[in-house]
C-alpha cells in the first residue's frame, strides 16, 4: 500500500518561509514525477510544483516562480517543497502527489497516489 505523508505546514508571517516535506511508503519517488498541489478556501485545486528524478526542469506555477524550489532526496525518499517569500495567497491546504503525468502547457497534472495534506496559512 502506497501511504504519503506530509508535513511542514503551519502558520507563518508573510514574507516568511515554511518547508514542507512529503515522505513516501510503499512508493519509491526516484524515477517518477512528483510534487505538490495546494487548494485554497473557496477555489479550485491548482498544480504548484512537479519533480522527477534528475529533474533540469522543474514545474512551478506562475504565482510561485522564484519563490518555491521543489527537490528531493533520493536516499531518503522525501520530496521537499521551499517556501520563501510568502503571502496571504499562497494559503491553503497543500497536498503532495505522487506517479503524476504532467502536461504543463495545458496545466493539466494527473498523480496516482495522494498524501493527506498539510495546511498553510501566511497571515498579512
Amino acid at each position: 500500500e502506497v501511504q504519503l505523508q506530509a508535513s511542514g505546514g503551519g502558520l507563518v508571517q508573510a514574507g516568511g518561509s515554511l518547508r514542507l516535506s512529503c515522505a513516501a511508503s510503499g512508493f519509491t519517488f526516484d524515477g517518477y514525477t512528483s510534487g505538490w498541489f495546494r487548494q485554497a478556501p473557496g477555489k479550485e485545486r491548482e498544480g504548484v510544483s512537479f519533480t522527477s528524478s534528475n529533474d533540469d526542469d522543474p514545474y512551478y506555477t506562475d504565482s510561485v516562480k522564484g519563490r518555491f524550489t521543489i527537490s528531493s532526496d533520493n536516499a531518503k525518499n522525501i520530496v521537499y517543497l521551499q517556501m520563501n517569500n510568502l503571502k496571504p495567497e499562497d494559503t491553503g491546504v497543500y497536498y503532495c502527489a505522487a506517479d503524476c503525468t504532467v502536461a504543463a502547457g495545458i496545466r493539466l497534472f494527473l498523480c496516482d497516489y495522494w498524501g493527506q495534506g498539510t495546511q498553510v496559512t501566511v497571515s498579512s
